[in-house]
């Protein structure tokens, strides 16, 4: 695990990093990030993957958990794709101002925005549990190429990156990180592991939802 004052890299699968929420700065949203491809070389990068000037459709996600059991999953193929949802309706984005206090800010459609995915996560101790996730909606699945970060920003503490590093995987869906959350503090466990589809994740870390081809 590499430690700056800036972030904090967790490097090996399994590995976990936890985070106090009981200091007074760390009462504002917590923000869930996907990025991929950096700089300048963006463009020709995602070109480079599909052929052409089409854009690689990388997406961000997460199943999650809340205090009373109940659970569900935010992607950018659950909602309708594009900028839809406000974050104090509740909608196929979630909600951030109540319940399920996750909301997912929209769906980046390529190379065009450099900022990648975002969720935003109300930290008022209703959530039990998240894995957050990110899959190739289009596209070859060349994911040691995407450079794909997933980053986790806390007020008041250094971020936390979980980087997928050079995988080699024909699976087109991969599961990140596990995030744990108690009423003092948050806990962050690299996954990185690979599958064919929302059921395989959910089967592999025990969400027992039911899904059917296509959407949830």
């Amino acid at each position: 695990m590499a430690i700056n004052l800036q972030k904090v890299t967790i490097e090996k699968q399994g590995d976990t990093h936890s985070i106090d929420l009981t200091k007074k700065d760390n009462n504002k949203e917590i923000v869930i990030n996907l990025n991929w491809s950096q700089g300048e070389t963006k463009k020709g990068f995602f070109a480079s993957l599909l052929g052409g000037n089409n854009a690689i459709d990388l997406d961000l996600g997460c199943f999650y958990e809340l205090a009373d059991g109940s659970k569900n999953v935010i992607d950018g193929v659950q909602f309708s794709k594009g900028n839809g949802g406000p974050k104090d309706r509740k909608t196929r984005q979630g909600r951030y101002t109540d319940s399920p206090w996750v909301w997912h800010t929209g769906d980046d459609r390529g190379a065009a925005a450099g900022s990648g995915e975002n969720i935003i996560v109300n930290p008022n101790n209703s959530i039990k549990r998240m894995v957050i996730y990110c899959f190739i909606y289009e596209g070859v699945a060349k994911w040691s190429e995407t450079n794909g970060v997933v980053t986790i920003k806390v007020s008041g503490n250094p971020d936390i990156e979980v980087e997928m590093g050079k995988q080699n995987d024909s699976k087109k869906f991969c599961a990140i990180a596990e995030i744990l959350f108690s009423p003092t503090s948050l806990q962050v466990k690299k996954l990185v592991t690979f599958h064919n589809s929302h059921s395989d994740c959910d089967k592999m870390y025990n969400w027992g939802m039911q899904w059917s081809a296509g959407s949830k």
